[in-house]
């Protein structure tokens, strides 16, 4: 059956490739970005690659843009911008964990809310929050971020059972993306070294740290977006979805035995 899907923060990484991915399999897909520069980019691969799609800027904090989305009938909306930001939690300018959250959590809720009326008054419809295994276990100078993971999924995870209760066959699931390859990573863990300097608590071990990240991403990273694109497919195309949707499965198997054995 073919669905009208809208998918923000399709940009680049696991949103770009989700929007292809669907789009090849007949969907409608409403591919959203954070900038008309990045629609125009995403517009004209779309036309090069000979997959329609529909391309718009979306900028989830806006509430002129999530209005957007009211022009729509939508059966799925994949809840995936987001923006990184790293450092400890002993000294980063808390304005920056604000920001994160005002995007990765406050203004993708209000852009559910937005969607859910029309799925509500349909009686039918998918709500995906992309979320990260980031939000599953606590991750040493990502946590700015990794906050934000753990209560959207806590948000997901709730809408969910609020929904079944409703009785409206509108469903919630979770996508928990691992480390996969597509840049986000690097970015994010660059970010505090704009200003972790020689004021830091953590200025005589900044080499060291930079160092490690770059050995466990290398070491960890999944070469491509492949295998969460199958859990975004299957969650998309269920008649009921599972709450959780974890890839790669490896890294998502050592998140459970962690929390297992309290680590």
């Amino acid at each position: 059956m073919t669905k009208t899907i809208l998918i923000t923060g399709a940009g680049s990484g696991i949103g770009r490739d989700a929007a292809f991915a669907l789009a090849a399999r007949g969907h409608r897909v409403l591919a959203t970005t954070f900038t008309d520069d990045q629609a125009n980019a995403l517009r004209a691969e779309s036309q090069t690659r000979k997959q329609a799609m529909d391309v718009f800027k979306l900028d989830i904090t806006s509430a002129a843009d999530r209005d957007k989305t009211l022009d729509f009938e939508i059966d799925v909306l994949i809840n995936n911008a987001a923006i990184g930001e790293s450092g400890s939690l002993a000294e980063v300018d808390v304005n920056r964990i604000r920001q994160a959250f005002e995007v990765n959590v406050f203004a993708t809720i209000e852009l559910t809310q937005t969607v859910l009326r029309g799925m509500i008054d349909r009686q039918r419809g998918t709500v995906l929050f992309v979320s990260s295994i980031a939000g599953r276990i606590p991750m040493p100078f990502l946590m700015p971020y990794s906050m934000t993971k753990f209560a959207l999924s806590a948000a997901g995870a709730g809408l969910r059972e609020e929904m079944d209760v409703l009785g409206r066959n509108v469903h919630i699931a979770l996508i928990e993306p691992g480390a996969i390859h597509t840049g986000f990573n690097q970015a994010m863990t660059e970010r505090k070294y704009e200003w972790m300097n020689e004021k830091s608590y953590f200025k005589d071990v900044a080499t060291q740290l930079k160092t490690k990240e770059t050995r466990t991403f290398r070491f960890l990273e999944a070469r491509t977006t492949g295998s969460i694109l199958k859990k975004i497919i299957q969650a998309t195309e269920a008649r009921r979805p599972s709450l959780r949707y974890v890839a790669p499965w490896a890294q998502g198997f050592m998140v459970r035995l962690a929390r297992i054995f309290g680590v």
